[in-house]
């Protein structure tokens, strides 16, 4: 007599809210972006979107007629972040790294 076949043990599931671990390659840049007056009605930012793998945030933003004040946090790989950076530059906006956060005061 043949015994039953038993069925593989299940694999565990994963849960969809468990974090990952952080990637030590990831890196998260608070930014102030100054846009001269002939780029402030360019989409700068959804450019950014498009053209590298980053997560952006704005957290301030400023608009008049002659200048652009932007806070910008990036998230992503830190070449992905460096090479944002120089494309924003290379564009004619100036970024600087945020010294201290007055936002989440």
């Amino acid at each position: 007599m043949s015994s039953p076949k038993k069925k593989p043990a299940a694999k565990p599931e994963a849960k969809a809210d468990a974090p990952l671990p952080p990637d030590p390659r990831q890196s998260k840049s608070r930014l102030w972006l100054t846009f001269p007056a002939p780029l402030i009605t360019r989409p700068v930012i959804w450019e950014l979107g498009q053209k590298f793998k980053v997560v952006f945030n704005l957290r301030q933003v400023s608009v008049g007629k002659d200048i652009g004040i932007v806070c910008l946090e990036l998230d992503g790989a830190r070449s992905e972040i460096r090479a944002a950076i120089n494309w924003l530059e290379g564009l004619g906006i100036e970024v600087e790294p945020v010294e201290i956060s007055v936002l989440e005061s």
